[in-house]
């Protein structure tokens, strides 16, 4: 079964960076273009970013372009996101999603939390 797990997220001061893991399992990772969303308390669920199965293209949400790097690594069936320069309103639950046979599969977030 299509598995998503997320790990990386933590606490950080304002003007920090932090790295996101997504790990995938349970369907052929290389194939499939992933992406990243968030969700703050109180808000909708948000696109963040997002790349295509070889990696070859990539875009991002007008609120994180120049701060955030998504990639990937299809040998290791795992996506990145590299977030500097934090802002608190970047404070967000961050989940990672694949479209696979016309179904949204979710991992289950993780927390980050950019305060002073």
């Amino acid at each position: 079964q299509v598995q998503l797990v997320e790990s990386g997220g933590g606490l950080v001061q304002p003007g920090g960076s932090l790295r996101l893991s997504c790990a995938a399992s349970g369907f052929t990772f290389s194939a499939y273009s992933m992406s990243w969303y968030r969700q703050a308390p109180g808000k909708e669920r948000e696109s963040v970013a997002a790349i295509t199965n070889t990696g070859g293209s990539t875009n991002y949400a007008d609120s994180v372009k120049g701060r955030f790097t998504i990639s990937r690594d299809n040998a290791k069936n795992t996506m990145y996101l590299q977030m500097n320069s934090l802002k608190p309103e970047d404070t967000a639950v961050y989940l990672c999603k694949v479209n696979v046979a016309y179904r949204s599969y979710w991992g289950q977030g993780t927390q980050v939390t950019v305060s002073s």
